[in-house]
Formats: structure tokens, sequence, C-alpha cells
């Protein structure tokens, strides 16, 4: 009875230890990442990919960050599934410094002739923090991987960091404040439940007229009908994946929730009343925008209206074409309590984004690259006759 006793009060001493020291391991990862738990962060995406034996996974980061004590992280995790382990390189081919080069990163390369080829037959892409597009390079990962996605092959995570705004629409840094933010959205969400209100919404979307409403004005009205609508609930399973109808469907954002969709344009009629934001170097004030038949058709501001014009003149046919409805749905993305910034793209609930511009990624027709996305922290949207969000604040679910 004694050995046995004393057995028992082993193992749980033991079993305390191993806490204790996974526990301390975990601390140490987030000390070295300015409080982030990378471990947790790791696991988490690795969890959202949900990996099938044989899947070839490739990362794609910038390098020489905080981010770069995820790629060991993520590449243990990815061998441990059974999947194939890629390597790491950044947006122009090359691999990472902080990564051991597998034999695919190596055989990449720089020289973008070779890369679709390459890429056509990677099941996962991860674009890590930073692996943004390149102005000033003719052709890079990024993209390239896109081009990959719209040909309805593989599946990539848009595992993002940034998007943080002013009420103007002025990027923010990230800083403590926003790494606890985002770090307590990607690993909180309860992922099952955004699922299901955003499958909800878009539901809602395909059976009743949408009409989006502000105290400034804003009064603009549309139809979804068959077009593609997607659910950004960090699901980027392959399971997931095959069933995309546009690039999106098939590049998860992590964090997650939003629903967005480019609506049928000739359905789109009405006005959007803006927020003061810098249009064309120019800061513009009361600015409205009607819209007939998806095109702005008349353009009216309390200054700065040449800012206007002269932006729509550079972008074009996409510069004056409704672009995309995105609503927010996320409670942990949400704009917090007291303070005046947006976070993440959004994605919070309550947040409904108007967007100008190219609408292919979405599965539209317009092209040319130009992309305006506008943020309303007070609208209301009705579908169908129903409020889902009502002055900013999502009242359905």
């Amino acid at each position: 009875m004694r050995v046995r006793f004393c057995r028992v009060l082993f193992g749980v001493i033991f079993a305390l230890a191993a806490c204790a020291q996974e526990a301390a391991d975990e601390n140490a990862a987030a000390e070295e990442g300015g409080g982030l738990n990378f471990a947790a962060i790791s696991q988490l995406l690795l969890d959202r990919m949900a990996l099938q034996p044989g899947e070839r996974v490739l990362l794609v980061g910038r390098g020489g960050d905080r981010w770069d004590a995820l790629v060991p992280l993520l590449r243990e995790g990815v061998s441990a599934a059974g999947a194939t382990d890629l390597g790491a390189v950044d947006v122009f081919g090359a691999p990472l410094p902080a990564a051991v080069p597998a034999d695919f990163a190596s055989a990449l390369g720089s020289e973008a002739g070779g890369w679709a080829e390459l890429l056509a037959g990677v099941d996962v892409a991860v674009k890590l923090p930073g692996a943004l597009p390149t102005p000033e390079a003719p052709q890079d990962l990024y993209r390239a991987l896109q081009d990959v996605l719209r040909g309805g092959r593989g599946r990539s995570v848009h595992f993002h960091w940034a998007g943080a705004t002013s009420f103007d629409m002025t990027e923010l840094p990230v800083d403590d404040r926003v790494d606890r933010l985002y770090q307590t959205a990607l690993l909180d969400t309860d992922y099952r439940a955004l699922s299901a209100t955003l499958a909800a919404f878009e539901t809602a979307l395909r059976q009743g007229a949408v009409r989006v409403t502000t105290p400034a004005g804003t009064d603009i009205r549309f139809e979804v009908g068959d077009r593609p609508v997607t659910r950004q609930d960090g699901d980027a399973s392959a399971v997931r994946a095959a069933a995309g109808r546009n690039l999106i469907d098939r590049e998860v954002e992590l964090p997650a929730g939003a629903v967005r969709v480019s609506p049928v344009l000739r359905t789109v009629e009405g006005r959007i009343a803006f927020p003061p934001a810098q249009w064309g170097e120019e800061r513009v004030e009361g600015l409205v925008l009607r819209f007939e038949g998806g095109r702005v058709v008349e353009v009216e501001a309390a200054a700065g209206r040449e800012g206007v014009m002269s932006e729509m003149e550079w972008a074009g046919e996409a510069g004056r074409s409704f672009r995309e409805l995105a609503v927010g749905f996320n409670p942990l993305l949400a704009i917090p309590g007291g303070e005046e910034w947006i976070p993440y793209y959004g994605y919070g609930a309550g947040v409904v984004r108007l967007s100008l511009g190219d609408n292919t990624e979405l599965g539209g027709e317009v092209g040319g690259g130009y992309v305006r996305w506008n943020f309303f922290t007070d609208a209301t949207v009705e579908v169908g006759g129903e409020v889902w969000v009502r002055d900013g604040r999502v009242v359905k679910r």
C-alpha cells in the first residue's frame, strides 16, 4: 500500500512539475515576443489549418523581426501533423535566415520565371506578418500565390498583425495595446459561434435587400443575390477551401470575424456620407457620393472636393465603382469602450466597410487594382427589413 501511495504521489508531483515547466516555457516565449505567446499562436494557426497527412506547406515571411520565432514552431507542427514542410521564404523567394532551408525553399529561388509551376504544388501557404506585396518589384510571392488561388488551387492563411486605424482612416502603429487585443481575439475567439453567426448573416443576405444608413446621411441599398459571400470565420481547412468561389474564400484571414461581399453592381443605389479623411493628398470633409447602378454619379464635399476628383481620375473606373460591403462580427475585435480607433481592418463587431474599387478578388469584374476602404462605426445594417447592426452595435446573431 505504501509503495502504491508513493508511486501515486510521485506521479502527481511529476505532473505538477511538467505543468509548471510548460507554463514557464510559455511565459519565456511571451517575454521574448514582447508579451506575445508564440507557442499558443503557432498552435492556433495549425489547428485552423486542419492539416492532412502529405499536404505541402510553405511559410512566407519577412525575416529579421519578432515573427521569426513562429517559423520553427510552425515547421515542427507541420511535420508533427504528417504534412510536408516546404520551408520558409521571403516574398522574393529567398529562404528566411532564421530557418534551416528546405529543399523546396532552396529550389524556389529568386527567379520568378519558375514560381508558377512550383507554387501550383503548394497545398497551404502561410503568409506571416510583413509578407506583403512589393510595389517596387514586378513580381513577388504574395501575388504569385494569389494567382494560384485564383486558379482554384490550394489555400493560404493570411496571418495579419496590422490594420489598426483611427476614425479618419489613418493607419496606427502596432503597440502593446494592439498586441494584447489581437492576441486575445486570435486565441480566445469562439470560432464555432462566430462561424454560425456569419453563416446566418450570409443566409439573410441572399434572401432580402440590404440597406445601410448612418446618422451623417448614408442611405444605400443593394442586393446580393447569388454573388459569392465570403465568411472570414478562420476556417482554413481543405474542406472549406474546396467550396471556395473566389480568391478570398481561399485566403483565410486570422484574426477572423467579417462577412465580405461584392453585391450585384447594377442594384447599388443611394448615397454614402463619408467621415473626414484624406483623399488625393487633401483633407476632405462633408463628402457625399451618390450612386446609380453601382457607379458614382455625383460628388459633393464641404471641403477638399478637388482631392476626391483627383483620386478618382487617377483610379479610373475602379475609383467610381462600389466594391464591397464588409460587416464585422467578432466581439473580441470590437472598438474598445471609450476609445476612438478601429482594430484589425474593421473585423470587430458592429464595424461596417463600404469600399470602392477593384472587386476581382471577391469574384467581380471591375479591375484596375485600386481599392479604397471606408470604415463606418455608427452604421445601421438592415437585411430584408431585419436590423442586424444598429448604430454600430450588432443586435442580431
